[in-house]
């Protein structure tokens, strides 16, 4: 997975957003998912094409309509690999505090 281009699709805030609305509804077309936004279908069109680069949104076609999906899978790859390994010394440090103070003296 090109993780440098997940990152640089979660940047933008529009693209974010279009990922909230997948989460909210799986499965939306591109009319769907510009219901409502204060963005073209083209521009529309043009954050669903990174989103798709970086894997985080996968398009399938039934008859003439193509339905968009949230792929949640870099997110927790992002997850595990940058948020997990920080959460773990906190953790570890915590643990270590209550054994401390739980020591008898």
């Amino acid at each position: 997975m090109d993780m440098d281009a997940v990152f640089r699709a979660l940047a933008d805030k529009s693209r974010r957003s279009l990922l909230d609305r997948l989460f909210g509804k799986n499965g939306q077309t591109l009319g769907e998912l510009t219901e409502g936004l204060a963005m073209s279908r083209q521009a529309v069109s043009k954050h669903l094409a990174i989103l798709e680069d970086a894997n985080l949104v996968a398009a399938h076609r039934r008859g003439r309509e193509k339905l968009h999906y949230l792929n949640p899978v870099p997110i927790a790859e992002i997850a595990v690999r940058w948020i997990g390994k920080y959460e773990h010394a906190q953790v570890e440090a915590l643990l270590s505090l209550k054994d401390h103070l739980e020591k008898p003296e």
